[in-house]
């Protein structure tokens, strides 16, 4: 059993107030309780912000050259404990073992190199005339993270947040508390001075409302549902704090009538149920060209036919669980829905895999016949599940992919790479993904509309926990 009974407060690992609940941290794969974890409150929250303020004026003066050495040992550290790392993901939201091991884990050590990088090279202050224009840390930030991705979120904010000289308190999901318990290890061995770095578990209508609220803080920075990220700036708004939000996406993936049809849509397939749909960038609604739509169907039914699901430590399986019974009758009750409003299902349907009992697994589902107005291709489902839409010319699919509150982001595939950049230039979104391109840790990424405000990764994540100020008269 995994005993998460402490929070990690003003450099030392301290119990919970008085009154503290506990939380069961389940397996997803077999749904056996596998630990408790200590959920906190109000109480804990302004000990963690206490200790953030009072270690926030020294932090804030820190040198680039200390901010280095703090981020390149926990970097160090992070490598030493990278195989607990992969297994906490993979136990406590069940990321298959081949994917916390080439992707889960490794990009929230990627995440710390970029703002390292960052760090090294980023201009705080500049001179324009006779004034001084500085970049100096907002203050104390709280960080609320989610489940999904898990170490990648809370690296993409903890690590420029640091690097900035802000001083943090981490509430990171109650879903997935074994990484994040890991990561404050490692940021107490790598020497984090008392105050900097805090951590308190809770469930968000209590830590989170706490922490967005509270009068000693700063900023908040977001990662979750549109639902959670409104109600932070909600909560925000009386001590007019800064919020970044990285929110819900409906991404659109157009695959331009000239694109190598197999390619593209076995990969938007593959991309859409990695991590067993719960990415925020999955490209969900896939739009092809109506004379290519049957081919279409076919080659997305033979791909998920190869998709096996099943037990996450298997290194054959490719798409593990959902995180949560909670995830799990979300997903479900969506499929119904699509069915209810006329999608055909092509691939997968309610239910779990054949032979599966138990655990929160959903069959990979894909819809045809989905028009833009049905409920599947308006929400996010946070699952496997594809909705493949048909387009009569390339003005229609942009009109499509557009017509969405979510903004976060977008895949365009084509041969003719002039094309491809015309179509991405029209598409309403935070980033664009041209011919499967990667992920990019060294860009900014976030969203638009819906899917929220700010930017992460790199020097733009450092600079949202930045403020500027104007001396002037700085130079006579």
């Amino acid at each position: 059993m995994q005993d998460v009974s402490q929070f990690y407060i003003g450099g030392q690992w301290v119990e919970p107030a008085a009154g503290a609940q506990s939380f069961a941290i389940v397996n997803p794969a077999t749904e056996e309780v596998i630990g408790r974890l200590a959920m906190g409150g109000s109480k804990d929250v302004d000990a963690a912000v206490a200790a953030a303020r009072q270690a926030f004026p020294a932090w804030s003066q820190s040198t680039r050259e200390e901010r280095m050495a703090l981020l390149e040992k926990v970097i160090a550290g992070f490598m030493d404990r990278l195989e607990e790392m992969i297994l906490a993901i993979t136990t406590e939201m069940g990321a298959p073992a081949w994917l916390a091991r080439q992707y889960q884990a490794p990009i929230g050590l990627g995440q710390l190199q970029s703002v390292l990088q960052a760090l090294k090279e980023f201009k705080f202050e500049e001179v324009r005339g006779s004034t001084l224009v500085a970049r100096e840390p907002v203050g104390v930030v709280a960080l609320i993270t989610p489940w999904n991705w898990p170490i990648n979120q809370i690296t993409a904010k903890v690590a420029p947040a640091l690097a900035a000289g802000c001083t943090l308190v981490l509430k990171p999901s109650e879903l997935a508390p074994l990484d994040a318990k890991l990561f404050a290890e490692v940021m107490h061995e790598a020497g984090a001075p008392a105050g900097v770095f805090n951590m308190v578990f809770g469930e968000g209508p209590v830590v989170g409302a706490a922490l967005s609220s509270h009068p000693d803080v700063d900023m908040v920075s977001i990662t979750g549902s549109t639902r959670a990220g409104v109600q932070v700036a909600i909560n925000a708004a009386p001590t007019v704090k800064r919020v970044t939000q990285e929110l819900g996406g409906k991404s659109a993936n157009i695959i331009l009538d000239d694109a190598d049809l197999v390619a593209a849509v076995s990969g938007g397939v593959v991309s859409c149920m990695l991590n067993s749909g719960q990415t925020c960038t999955a490209p969900t609604r896939m739009l092809v060209a109506r004379s290519q739509y049957a081919a279409a169907i076919e080659i997305a039914q033979g791909t998920v036919a190869a998709l096996s699901v099943g037990d996450p430590k298997l290194e054959e399986t490719k798409l593990g669980p959902l995180s949560s019974a909670a995830q799990f009758g979300k997903v479900q009750r969506m499929i119904e829905q699509g069915i209810a409003e006329g999608a055909r299902v092509v691939a997968g349907g309610p239910g779990r895999p054949e032979g599966l009992t138990r655990g929160f697994f959903v069959r990979p589902t894909v819809f045809a016949d989905v028009t833009n107005e049905m409920t599947i291709a308006r929400e996010e489902i946070f699952g496997p599940v594809l909705v493949m839409i048909p387009y009569d010319s390339e003005e229609e699919a942009l009109t499509i992919a557009n017509d969405s509150e979510y903004g976060l982001a977008g895949y365009v595939s084509s041969k003719d790479i002039a094309r491809a950049r015309r179509v991405a230039s029209r598409m309403q979104t935070g980033t664009v993904h041209l011919n499967g391109a990667m992920p990019d840790f060294a860009a900014p990424f976030g969203g638009v509309k819906k899917s929220g405000n700010g930017r992460e990764y790199g020097e733009y994540g450092l600079a949202d926990f930045l403020e500027y100020k104007s001396v002037m008269g700085y130079e006579s």
